[in-house]
């Protein structure tokens, strides 16, 4: 156990405490002399590294943002749909001819072709959100860590790793001559809880093969929680009760933990930024780069269709002129329903947390920080009894915590662009519970083995017992095991030679090109 040495003298010590009661905060000090020097000392480290004038504006803030949502009448003039300037779509209509689907196809080239180009001129780096947990799963590990039952029992990191392996080997063919080696920096960010645990997973499997140079990990802000009238929290007498700030604190984070410079000190121009919980997350995708590179972007999102007007997602859309995310609980019925000439939902935009900045972009967030909202999450929060220093453990929310959201910063991009992707290969969420049957282990495992075999089979091949020309997950067996490694192939590429006209038979799990040749000669 750590023993805090810190201490502050008599003067610094009462102007501290002059400091909380000038911004009404005083009470943090209420047990202050009940406790030890040993027991004081973590407590002042706390409330040292608390900017309170800070905090108590953040809080003003988001009451006034709250009370005005909670008050405006006529969102349907509020909330219009994007714009063409700002979008496009690797997804080709029904009706579309065969002309309109070869030029959609020499687009997605194109854009891959840049993506990879500027991967090969190491000028790409790649930002994981991996900050929460695995509660909902039953899991006190981070969420990064879990393992969905593949027949090979990897984590959702080792699959994003091995996603950064391939793709460095694939751009390594767009080098020139006598070029250094191809990397992708991986900068993950973790909170309080998940830091440790995570930096030691890593290390306990030697980084998946990648170089640990290469990955850097930093911790996400905090902020102290809050009552409903904007007190400081005291989870015990010498503590304050304190949360990660959200996923929008990325951008403090990488300014204050060093990220910044380490982008500008390796050359990166780019960023691709994505949630830890997709494990379908095409890791520093050379389509969207490309894309957003080709539109001169320097904040861009990627989406997925929304067909079900009551899928509770938020959608990115125009909020009073401003490009912003609105979140499905703010939307109407009726707007939420609306339908353009072809049926498409009006507001189909759905959010999936998967971001493309450039550094420059990153680098300028500070100029309109003091900006951005924080939203309010009421939630239950073990708190000490003012009255009598009892720990009181709630059972209804007691307070709030105050988040910031990465797509906080789109009304600031200076050229945005949004790329609409295939859900059914870029975004299956790990959200819930084991045996809730959406967005779950089961359904993540299902989207997977049936993702690799759509590459088996679009290259030629096919999997013994498998229904051939598999679109839909539900129509691979449920208890199917197969599964081809991201280091064999990130996006379906390089199968052709050695699966075209074969048979695979499962069980099968595919880890290096190897492998395939031996299942397919069987």
């Amino acid at each position: 156990m750590t023993i805090s040495t810190f201490s502050l003298s008599p003067s610094e010590l009462s102007a501290l405490k002059s400091k909380y009661e000038q911004f009404g905060q005083g009470h943090v000090f209420q047990f202050f002399d009940e406790l030890t020097a040993d027991e004081q000392g973590p407590l002042l480290e706390q409330l040292v590294g608390i900017d309170v004038e800070r905090l108590n504006g953040i809080y003003g803030k988001a009451m006034q943002a709250s009370d005005v949502a909670s008050s405006a009448n006529g969102e349907q003039e509020l909330v219009e749909p994007l714009t063409h300037d700002v979008f496009d779509t690797v997804l080709t209509a029904p009706s579309s001819d065969a002309n309109s689907r070869k030029r959609k196809r020499q687009d997605i080239q194109d854009w891959e072709t840049l993506g990879l180009s500027l991967i090969a001129k190491n000028q790409v780096a790649v930002i994981l959100m991996a900050g929460g947990q695995g509660t909902r799963l039953g899991s006190s590990d981070p969420k990064g860590c879990y393992d969905i039952d593949l027949p090979s029992k990897k984590s959702l990191f080792q699959l994003q790793a091995e996603r950064i392996l391939r793709l460095q080997e694939v751009a390594q063919q767009y080098t020139l001559p006598q070029q250094q080696k191809v990397i992708i920096p991986w900068y993950i960010m973790t909170s309080g809880p998940t830091h440790q645990p995570t930096v030691d997973f890593f290390k306990r499997n030697q980084f998946f093969g990648l170089d640990e140079k290469n990955i850097t990990f930093f911790e996400q802000g905090t902020l102290p929680c809050l009552t409903m009238d904007g007190k400081i929290i005291l989870e015990s007498k010498g503590k304050v009760a304190i949360a990660p700030d959200g996923n929008g604190g990325i951008y403090g984070a990488v300014q204050n933990k060093g990220v910044i410079d380490d982008l500008k000190r390796r050359g990166i121009l780019y960023t691709h930024c994505y949630c830890v919980d997709n494990c379908l997350a095409r890791v520093a995708d050379p389509v969207f780069v490309g894309y957003c590179v080709s539109k001169q972007t320097d904040c861009g999102v990627k989406v997925v269709r929304k067909t079900q007007a009551d899928e509770p997602v938020g959608v990115v859309c125009r909020r009073g002129g401003r490009y912003g995310v609105v979140e499905y609980s703010e939307i109407s019925q009726e707007l939420s329903e609306k339908r353009d000439e072809d049926g498409s939902l009006t507001l189909r935009a759905a959010n999936i947390a998967n971001h493309f900045f450039s550094t420059a972009f990153l680098d300028r967030v500070p100029e309109f920080a003091s900006e951005l909202e924080y939203h309010i999450a009421k939630k239950k929060i073990k708190h000490v009894d003012l009255s009598n220093g009892q720990q009181v453990v709630p059972t209804s929310n007691s307070g709030m915590k105050l988040e910031c959201f990465v797509f906080d910063v789109f009304p600031y991009a200076k050229q945005f662009s949004v790329l609409e992707v295939d859900r059914k290969e870029e975004f299956s969420p790990l959200k819930n519970a084991p045996g809730s049957g959406v967005d779950c282990p089961e359904t993540s495992r299902r989207d997977i083995i049936a993702q690799h075999v759509r590459y088996i089979q679009a290259a030629g091949g096919s999997i013994k017992g498998v229904p051939q020309n598999v679109v839909e997950a539900t129509e691979v067996p449920n208890d199917l095991k197969f599964e081809l490694s991201p280091w064999v192939s990130y996006a379906g590429e390089g199968l052709s030679d050695l699966v075209n006209g074969q048979v695979i038979v499962a069980p099968a799990v595919i880890e290096t090109r190897q492998d395939l040749v031996k299942l397919t000669r069987q």
